[in-house]
């Protein structure tokens, strides 16, 4: 097609973003509609998609190896579904997906992708790896602070309706209105973020407390449920097409689910970088520079924490400050590849935050899990033996009703345990 390459990639130029459709995978709802919005403000054309069903993983299976990562298998299927899917000009769209440049394999998604979307009949559509570390430039799509402060705040609003709409879901007189609110202030949001709004911290502020008060007015039952964490890989801890609706499941079976937010995974990647130079020796201005970007980015989450505490009876996320130092003694802030250290101390906030059981979502033969997740279960279980957990794995192969099942059978315990 005559595309400008480097290095065999086809790249996406600045003619392209003036009529390019770029399609991006599903993973968090409310935080990936700000975010495409905010993109959209700057001039690209995101749509992320909202696909699902078996049909995704099938997709999917016949482009990847099925001993490849789940999320991939699920990632890749998505996008390619779209392409074939006839909606889209394959000769004027291109794929998006984010890259982290860790040790996990999902750093190698993007090059699963480009074969895939090869293998497909589609050579010519670009690739654009998202990422804050230079792994990949493309002339015509760039991230520029001032996007990256908004996409902050998106992230921010995001983990805050979230959290309030899994406290109301599971209790809400007027089925779908903890839902409807939510993707009416997603809206709302993803305007004010945009390129023409000036950001004031005052009007976020105020945001927050109103979002708190309006999710407050939602009529709800006067029941006690029991709650049941969720950690994990970042994908099928996250999205519903990964977990098999696991959010709705819990819902429909009595439970309370409850979800640490996207920000203290962002908040994880930079602490690393602060590790690292304690560790390994890595350069100071880089660890300088991650340390003072950890104590804003936390302090932006105190106050979201403090707007939850004030203005309502709900419960706020844990303080990733707090969150850090919790699995000392029993996993070390080395480990991390994939959500290392992160995911076993993400079990001991919600431990703390008094949960009635956990749920370890990972993807099959996920070695960054097994360690970190499944093989943290123990030494947890030694800490907080009242707290029940159990490992589901996800996988095209795997039995969506043997996966309910263990469930199951842990949210009776949980319940009998609760009384």
């Amino acid at each position: 097609m005559g595309k400008t390459k480097r290095k065999g990639i086809v790249l996406f130029t600045r003619q392209m973003k003036k009529d390019y459709t770029i399609l991006a995978p599903t993973m968090l709802p409310l935080h990936f509609k700000m975010i495409a919005g905010i993109l959209n403000s700057y001039g690209y054309r995101v749509k992320v998609l909202d696909t699902s069903g078996k049909h995704i993983i099938e997709k999917g299976l016949k482009y990847v190896h099925n001993d490849t990562c789940y999320p991939a298998l699920i990632v890749i299927g998505q996008l390619l579904d779209a392409l074939e899917s006839g909606k889209y000009n394959p000769d004027k769209t291109a794929l998006l997906l984010t890259q982290t440049g860790g040790g996990c394999r999902a750093s190698n998604y993007v090059s699963l992708l480009r074969k895939a979307v090869a293998k497909a009949g589609f050579p010519h559509i670009p690739v654009i790896s998202m990422n804050f570390n230079g792994l990949e430039r493309h002339p015509g799509f760039k991230l520029t602070v001032p996007m990256i402060y908004r996409m902050m705040y998106a992230v921010l609003y995001g983990d805050l309706l979230m959290t309030l709409r899994n406290q109301c879901r599971p209790y809400e007189i007027n089925k779908g209105e903890s839902d409807a609110l939510a993707e009416k202030w997603a809206e709302r949001l993803s305007d004010e973020l945009g390129r023409n709004s000036r950001i004031s911290y005052k009007r976020i502020k105020k945001n927050y407390a109103e979002i708190v008060r309006d999710f407050s007015k939602i009529p709800r039952r006067n029941e006690k449920k029991i709650r049941i964490g969720i950690v994990g890989e970042i994908y099928v801890k996250f999205s519903p097409i990964g977990n098999n609706n696991l959010e709705d499941f819990l819902i429909s079976e009595g439970a309370e689910p409850v979800l640490p937010g996207l920000l203290d995974f962002c908040l994880y990647c930079v602490y690393n970088g602060v590790v690292d130079a304690k560790l390994y020796g890595t350069k100071r201005a880089k660890a300088f520079f991650c340390k003072i970007l950890y104590k804003y980015l936390v302090g932006k989450q105190r106050d979201v924490i403090r707007s939850i505490t004030e203005n309502s009876d709900f419960r706020p996320m844990g303080c990733f400050d707090r969150t850090r130092t919790l699995p000392e003694g029993v996993i070390g802030l080395g480990t991390k590849m994939g959500e290392g250290w992160l995911l076993t101390a993400e079990m001991f906030e919600l431990a703390e935050q008094g949960v009635d059981g956990i749920i370890c979502t990972q993807p099959f033969g996920c070695l960054p899990n097994h360690i970190a997740g499944k093989g943290m279960m123990k030494p947890f279980q030694m800490r907080h033996p009242d707290v029940n957990i159990v490992a589901i794995d996800y996988d095209s192969g795997a039995s969506r009703i043997n996966q309910e099942n263990r469930i199951k059978l842990m949210l009776t315990e949980a319940k009998s345990r609760a009384g």
